[in-house]
């Protein structure tokens, strides 16, 4: 699995030539033992983190069928824009926040994409 992934797909330009896409994909999934807690944990994380160089987005879903399960999705313009968010200082006091308040450690994935384009 490469770190970054390309797909075919987003006619961005508009003239109905698609563009490729490099996208670094990451999941993290957290299971709370505090949920409202872990909740503002999360919350105040993507809306930082959504700053940073070379963020293309973070979503935080939560799930409907496990509660307190919460997954971030984050989508990287390129595998050095990831790695150095994950030295952050944000992603860093997210980790340091989140003490405490899971009833396991995250799981962390990488993803390729095998369908991925922009919206605009």
């Amino acid at each position: 699995m490469g770190d970054a992934a390309q797909s075919g797909g987003s006619d961005a330009r508009g003239d109905g030539e698609f563009e490729e896409v490099d996208l670094t994909i990451v999941t993290l999934r957290f299971d709370a033992a505090d949920d409202a807690a872990l909740l503002a944990v999360l919350s105040k994380y993507v809306v930082l983190a959504r700053m940073h160089d070379g963020c293309r987005n973070i979503d935080l879903c939560s799930s409907v069928t496990e509660p307190g399960r919460h997954l971030l999705v984050q989508k990287w313009a390129t595998p050095e824009h990831q790695r150095r968010h994950f030295d952050s200082e944000v992603m860093v006091d997210m980790a340091r926040s989140c003490v405490g308040l899971l009833s396991a450690p995250p799981a962390i994935d990488l993803w390729e994409a095998t369908s991925a384009h922009d919206l605009r």
